[in-house]
């Protein structure tokens, strides 16, 4: 049997740990025949399953009747990849050609014999969602780690018009704290400010628990042994998981506690050299200190590391909420603070 855990992005592992409540709420939302937001933001922390979140409702309305889902690349033009995606869609393209729909001028099909020449890639998209929404259609557009760039703001604003003339036009983003953040204070962007945003956080300990003993035939206090070393983190429960299964295939004798302390190095490595690099480098200078500084304990007093580093209260906290809304800190209780990322201390060592 092949690894059932994986240690790359974005694809959906087959031992998964799916957010029902989170991914139904937005289904059942976009479902709905009055749906209080046609737009979603996904936002958390690199490795914290933000793309497989995103791919796995995805795949739902896919496979429902009247969705047609297609997704984006924030580096390209993402108004003329939408309308060219869309027009060259089977089930549409012969709708579009019988309604004498021109797109050639853009670049975007043939030529048309006394068709309806487009320029415009807006009146373009919109003569487009005329025919898919008389057809019943609704279309569902992701768009994976949002970037702040002149296609993403042009995008939004024709989002924001076409949702008010009442087109079944929907969209998932998701993207870094930072990312997201930037784009919501766009001021030529108000709806996308108002559009909901998901932070994802710590799966659940439990279900983490219950999948490394059903795996690998576990105690549970082996497999709670497993899960705390993850701190519910979504890509540590991968990457620990691909490394006890690949272990215990070489040695079958060992026990699933001994296996974890056994690849305990391997373990932390992967998580540095694939993720805590980059959310380290990512980082402001007043940031690493605050991080540094929590990795000191488990859980940690707010006062302590102001008197550490001596912040007064109002900066502290502009940097803690940062550090939260990052999905780098989490709160504990009234006045202290841990580490989201499991072993975190182990790579600051090094690093600070």
């Amino acid at each position: 049997m092949n690894n059932p855990f994986i240690i790359s992005f974005g694809k959906k592992p087959s031992q998964y740990i799916s957010r029902i409540n989170l991914s139904e709420e937005i289904i059942e939302d976009f479902n709905s025949d009055n749906p209080s937001s046609q737009a979603y933001m996904l936002v958390g922390v690199r490795g914290v399953g933000k793309t497989v979140m995103l791919s796995s409702i995805s795949k739902t309305l896919k496979e429902q009747p009247g969705w047609i889902v297609m997704e984006l690349n924030p580096t390209r033009d993402l108004l003329e990849s939408f309308a060219a995606k869309l027009y060259a869609l089977p089930e549409m393209n012969s709708l579009f050609i019988e309604a004498k729909l021109d797109l050639s001028l853009l670049g975007i099909g043939i030529s048309i014999d006394k068709g309806i020449k487009i320029s415009d890639i807006e009146q373009a998209i919109t003569s487009m969602l005329e025919i898919t929404t008389k057809k019943n259609k609704k279309i569902l557009i992701t768009i994976d780690e949002v970037t702040v760039n002149q296609y993403m703001r042009e995008f939004a604003s024709a989002f924001q018009i076409i949702i008010r003339n009442d087109f079944p036009l929907f969209m998932i983003m998701s993207g870094l704290f930072d990312n997201i953040n930037s784009l919501q204070n766009d001021k030529s962007l108000t709806f996308l400010y108002r559009t909901p945003k998901i932070a994802l956080s710590a799966l659940n300990i439990s279900a983490i628990v219950n999948t490394y003993q059903r795996v690998f035939s576990a105690k549970a206090e082996d497999a709670k042994y497993m899960a705390q070393l993850t701190n519910g983190y979504p890509f540590a429960f991968q990457v620990l998981g691909h490394l006890v299964w690949k272990y215990r295939e070489e040695n079958p004798d060992y026990n699933v506690k001994e296996i974890c302390d056994e690849v305990l190095n391997e373990y932390d490595q992967i998580l540095q050299e694939y993720v805590y690099e980059k959310i380290w480098n990512e980082m402001s200078a007043k940031e690493r200190e605050i991080v540094a500084c929590a990795c000191k304990e488990d859980s940690i007093k707010v006062k302590t590391i102001r008197d550490i580093l001596g912040y007064d209260s109002n900066s502290f906290t502009v940097y803690r909420n940062r550090l939260i809304k990052k999905g780098i800190l989490t709160s504990t209780g009234y006045g202290t603070l841990s580490v989201f990322l499991p072993r975190f201390d182990a790579f600051v060592v090094n690093m600070f």
